[in-house]
């Protein structure tokens, strides 16, 4: 995955590095939600114990996979999948929407 760089005066600031390097405010918006939809999973495998192969397991899906979201491969991993992993694990998924500042 090729990063792109945003020209950055001093006078720039943002919120995320996903405002400072995605296209636009709705993909930052989409890497926002998917990078928290993967942390909350990455913690609850390292809460659990639990291996990547048994994680893999409880998630129905293969090892190399799991091995994909503890290296944080984002781009490998959209919204619905890793809601449906969340709540295979048990956990909800709670969803707060505010005004853009």
């Amino acid at each position: 995955m090729t990063a792109k760089i945003k020209a950055v005066g001093k006078q720039n600031r943002f919120n995320s590095v996903w405002d400072a390097i995605e296209d636009t405010p709705a993909q930052a918006e989409n890497m926002k939600l998917r990078s928290a939809l993967m942390l909350a999973l990455k913690d609850h495998i390292a809460k659990e114990g639990l291996s990547q192969s048994n994680a893999a397991k409880l998630f129905g899906v293969t090892q190399p996979r799991i091995s994909d979201l503890m290296r944080g491969r984002i781009d490998l991993f959209a919204i619905d999948t890793l809601v449906n992993m969340l709540t295979t694990a048990g956990l909800r998924v709670e969803l707060h929407i505010a005004k853009a500042a």
